[in-house]
């Protein structure tokens, strides 16, 4: 092994207690044949099974295997920096816990690495497999991410990446309460290249998001880097206000046959639209004042209720 440079593995987990020995089994088989000395970083993301237990047996006969236990549930993206906060390595591989991220993969992070490439990141081969309704979702989360959002992410971006520790320093300085990160890792810029790799099925459980986290997702990510939904809520505005005048044919052939009470149809067409229109518009406007009254705050993203870390490399508050 090479002790001057050391590889952070940061998985988070949530309810992964049948995925946890696999996966560090899997990663121990591939760095026993590389040359490089390694730190798993398990980050326990309010588990409510033995997930922690399972953490607890692994750590007390493995030095390699690290973990953060948040007091609560705090999501993916905040178990995530965590532990990027908490990482020594000279470079950090960040992967789901679920085995879909192959580990066989690692040495081809690691040899662009040392190409001199600062951020390795990866992209998620399609899946034919899948339901039809999942890789439609999929590719409508990114078509809109990237259509509403000023970043650009390719279609099946995926958090199994390999960040620099020059990068990493830079994240740390990151205190975002909705933390978007695969957005933040393209808009920091340095030096970027991609790898394809093909999903390895799930080894055990499900997927931990629903369409209405997925929604929950793709608005975050849109907020956090752009005013574009703003903008766009001036264009319906205008748009709906032309579609109503399409009504009024109808509202004067009501008006004309006296189907209706007079006055009505009018009233009631004028009182609908523009109250679903100014709602949307209130909508969006207040996702954007929700996070600053959020952010503003100052509350710590995260709290950890346990580790076996000693050394911290960062604040995470």
């Amino acid at each position: 092994m090479v002790p001057n440079k050391l590889v952070s593995v940061v998985i988070p987990a949530f309810n992964e207690s049948e995925n946890i020995v696999k996966i560090c089994s899997e990663l121990g088989e591939v760095f026993s044949k590389l040359k490089y000395s390694y730190e798993i970083i398990l980050v326990a993301d309010g588990c409510t099974d033995n997930t922690m237990e399972i953490i607890e047996a692994l750590i007390s006969t493995n030095n390699n295997i690290f973990f953060i236990e948040f007091s609560r549930n705090f999501g993916h993206q905040l178990a995530l920096k965590a532990g990027l906060d908490y990482a020594k390595g000279n470079c950090v591989i960040s992967m789901d816990c679920d085995l879909q991220h192959p580990p066989g993969l690692i040495p081809e992070l690691l040899a662009k690495w040392e190409e001199g490439f600062e951020v390795v990141y990866t992209i998620r081969l399609e899946d034919k497999k899948l339901p039809l309704g999942k890789q439609l979702s999929s590719r409508l989360f990114y078509k809109t991410l990237n259509g509403l959002s000023n970043v650009e992410l390719e279609i099946g971006s995926a958090d199994f990446r390999l960040l620099d520790s020059k990068v990493l320093s830079v994240i740390r300085n990151f205190h975002e309460n909705e933390p978007f990160l695969r957005g933040l890792f393209k808009w920091i810029g340095f030096k970027q290249t991609s790898i394809m790799f093909m999903p390895n099925a799930r080894h055990s459980g499900k997927s931990k998001y629903s369409v209405q986290k997925m929604i929950k997702f793709a608005l975050q990510g849109v907020t956090s880097f752009s005013i574009k939904p703003l903008y766009a809520a001036i264009y319906l505005g205008f748009t709906f206000s032309l579609l109503s005048i399409l009504y009024m044919p109808f509202a004067i052939h009501a008006f004309l046959t006296g189907k209706v009470v007079t006055g009505w149809t009018s009233i009631i067409m004028t009182i609908v639209f523009f109250g679903g229109l100014q709602l949307t518009i209130l909508g969006i406007i207040g996702i954007y004042i929700g996070k600053m009254f959020m952010q503003v705050k100052n509350r710590p993203n995260y709290i950890i209720r346990s580790t076996n870390i000693k050394e911290q490399s960062n604040d995470p508050s």
